[in-house]
Parts: structure tokens; sequence; C-alpha cells
């Protein structure tokens, strides 16, 4: 297997919700799609990112799915890297404007960077961090 992500796909309770938060909100640009499609796709820089449908593609990884708010930490996060700690905070600054939800403010971190969480509006978290780099 070539080690390399290709496609993230995010379980949402409803796909304009999610095209309104990654397309309207947060400017990513998104595929052509048929107006009754079950699936987006936004183009990332080397990777692509869909938002489906979470009952539909549970059903498609032929998992038990739970109706209903699913309680507790998934495990996973997603990390946009930037530039500045200013790119940071203009980032997490807006996600509540555009639906999301901010869950960690930004700070210096102990690995020697600076980041924040915030949720989209499924829940799924996004780090956005500024990895201070140093030479030695």
């Amino acid at each position: 297997m070539d080690p390399r992500l290709t496609l993230v796909t995010l379980g949402v309770a409803d796909v304009d919700t999610a095209i309104a938060f990654y397309r309207d909100g947060l400017g990513f640009p998104m595929q052509e799609r048929e107006p009754d499609s079950d699936v987006a796709f936004f183009t990332l820089d080397g990777t692509w990112l869909s938002v489906y449908p979470r009952k539909l593609l549970a059903e498609d990884a032929t998992v038990p799915f739970a109706d209903g708010d699913e309680a507790g930490f998934s495990g996973v996060t997603l990390a946009h890297n930037v530039d500045s700690k200013a790119e940071v905070d203009a980032i997490l600054g807006t996600v509540e404007e555009v639906g999301g939800r901010l869950v960690k403010p930004a700070a210096d971190t102990f690995w020697g960077g600076y980041s924040g969480y915030f949720a989209d509006p499924d829940g799924h978290l996004w780090e956005v961090a500024y990895p201070l780099l140093t030479a030695e």
C-alpha cells in the first residue's frame, strides 16, 4: 500500500449544512454535484474531503449505526497547518460565524507551536496550528 492519504470522508447529519460550512463558510473549493446527490467533494491541496450522510457511511462500511447523538470523543482529529499565529487566530475567529464551534482557543503548545481546535456542525474536530520549527 502506498503511504499516502487521498480522501477523507466525514459522516454528517446533513450534507447541505456541511456544504454551507465547508464551501460557503470556510471557502473550500467544491466539485460540481447533482442537486439530489448524497455526497459532496472538496478539492484540497494533495487530497480530497468528502461529506456523506453518517448513516449511509456506516452502511457502506458495514458497521453498526447508532441513531442520535454520539457521546464522547471519536478518536480522530483533522489538522490544518498555517503560516502564522495570526492566521490561526483568524480562522478560529471565523468558525462560529459560519456554523462551527470553538472547542479550544488558540494557545502556545507544549510541542513548541501554537494551535486551537474547532468542531464542524457534526462535531468533527479540526486543529488549526502554526508549527514553530527551529533549526538546530
